[in-house]
């Protein structure tokens, strides 16, 4: 018999959409049409298990029929030695310009509701949270 693990992401979008059913809540939205968030390769999220996971988790909600849009950032570091702000890889923080290893996190790790689009009243609107 094989046990399977849960899905931290289905645990994220569950998450994600309590937050989200709030913004449209507060704006007396009929619907959300599309959800926008932004994710970096140090967030410790897989994207093709967040998007699997995003309808089982709208499913019954404000948001059932909504798209969601992932935007993947780069890993970047700020240098203490020279200065310089580089891309790097995520199983590598170094300098790109000099090669340091004393550098600090500056994007890559977060993962971030953007915004959140709705159908009002006969309308549509975007909501940048």
């Amino acid at each position: 018999m094989k046990c399977w693990r849960p899905m931290h992401e289905l645990a994220i979008c569950q998450a994600l959409i309590s937050e989200v059913a709030a913004v449209a809540g507060a704006e007396q939205a009929r619907s959300v049409t599309d959800v926008y968030v932004r994710v970096g390769p140090l967030s410790g999220v897989e994207h093709a298990l967040m998007r699997n996971s995003f309808p089982v988790a709208s499913a019954g909600t404000i948001a059932r029929d909504a798209m969601l849009h992932l935007e993947v950032t780069s890993v970047r570091v700020h240098c203490s030695e020279c200065g310089t702000e580089t891309v790097a890889k995520a199983s590598r923080l170094t300098c790109g310009s000099c090669g340091n290893w004393r550098t600090q996190l500056v994007s890559g790790d977060e993962l971030l509701l953007q915004r959140v689009v709705m159908q009002g009243n006969h309308k549509r609107e975007a909501i940048d949270v």
